[in-house]
């Protein structure tokens, strides 16, 4: 493919591209682009030469239509990829971002090509047996832990947000973002707002917050005595409560079960069911995986896993609505709104004790 993709044009991106780096990308006419599969959210390219497969590219925008006001920072995950770079966490190199809507019709950047895979399959993870499924996984955590120990100063990311009152700011921004994609009753939703908004815990020690870290979030080499090769898809990095990050991917592993249990079909939804492999550790073991790792007391977790419930419903909803107005690009997404009534109760469950 060369320029056809819905949302890349490549010869304006090189237009673009060669006032940044100049020479870096030949004419269109040499490029070949495709569409990578995975990602629910923002669109992901990859280019290459063709008759140079390795001077290769990474492009990432928003998807097209319906766009939250403070979703799909390419911005943002341009800035934080790149104030990472000298730290312990895995980042791909960044080369140039553009925030001229006028080259693509929205803000997107490039970057390197990482040579990993992103798995989302517990049938990926099969071929490598239980220890060493194990063994990744435990990575993914301790990766984490490394991310909330960076000092965010140090690196730049200091005014990346406002830990000050983080907590209750996502309570209510998770409420604006569903009022912006809801497009039926969602009764859960509303307890499960109002619950959160009754019981916010105090502001605890802040760092730099991934905002949706999970194993496809991942770019990884199980062969590799190091296996998280990249952590990518920061759109919603900030400053604020670690745990929140901790509470999402328990969520995000408890979501295959949570959809089977609701009649619904993991693979109709599109959703990744990795957690159902041979040798991944239950959400307890990582739990306490990363409380060893990162040094910090977890304390509680109701409120944390509530709203990360909230936040997940939340995200699925907003695609649900772009599938159902004919805004997405890619497949997997017909039956994904299905995942988001479960995942309101299992919300209303671990927080029935706040």
């Amino acid at each position: 493919m060369n320029g056809s993709l819905p949302g890349l044009d490549v010869a304006a991106v090189q237009r673009w591209y060669d006032t940044q780096r100049p020479g870096d990308m030949p004419p269109p006419e040499e490029v070949e682009a495709r569409l990578l599969a995975g990602g629910r959210s923002n669109l992901t390219y990859a280019l290459h030469v063709r008759e140079d497969p390795d001077r290769r590219w990474v492009l990432r925008r928003p998807p097209l239509g319906h766009v939250q006001a403070t979703a799909h920072d390419m911005g943002r995950e341009f800035r934080v990829m790149d104030a990472l770079a000298p730290t312990p966490v895995p980042v791909p190199q960044m080369y140039a971002h553009c925030a001229d809507d006028s080259v693509l019709g929205a803000p997107f950047y490039l970057m390197e090509v990482v040579d990993g895979v992103a798995l989302r399959r517990a049938a990926e993870l099969e071929p490598l047996g239980a220890q060493r499924t194990r063994d990744l996984v435990d990575r993914m955590v301790g990766v984490l832990a490394d991310l909330h120990a960076v000092d965010p100063g140090t690196v730049g990311l200091g005014d990346l947000g406002r830990p000050a009152g983080f907590l209750e700011r996502q309570v209510r921004r998770w409420g604006r973002q569903l009022e912006g994609s809801r497009s039926r009753d969602l009764p859960d939703a509303d307890l499960l707002l109002e619950r959160l908004a009754a019981h916010v815990p105090p502001d605890g020690a802040p760092a730099v917050v991934h905002g949706d870290y999970r194993l496809d979030n991942l770019l990884v080499d199980p062969d590799d005595a190091q296996p998280v090769r990249a952590v990518v898809d920061w759109e919603m990095a900030t400053l604020g409560d670690p745990l929140t990050d901790l509470a999402l991917l328990v969520v995000y592993d408890r979501l295959a079960d949570l959809v089977a249990g609701s009649g619904a079909s993991v693979a109709d939804a599109g959703l990744a069911d990795v957690s159902t492999a041979p040798g991944y550790p239950s959400p307890d073991d990582q739990l306490t995986a990363y409380a060893a790792a990162s040094g910090r007391d977890l304390g509680p977790m109701d409120f944390h896993l509530g709203l990360a419930h909230l936040k997940l419903a939340v995200i699925l909803e907003g695609i649900h609505y772009r599938h159902a107005h004919g805004q997405t690009v890619g497949e997997g997404f017909d039956a994904i709104g299905e995942a988001v009534p479960p995942l309101l109760a299992a919300g209303l469950a671990a927080t029935s004790h706040l």
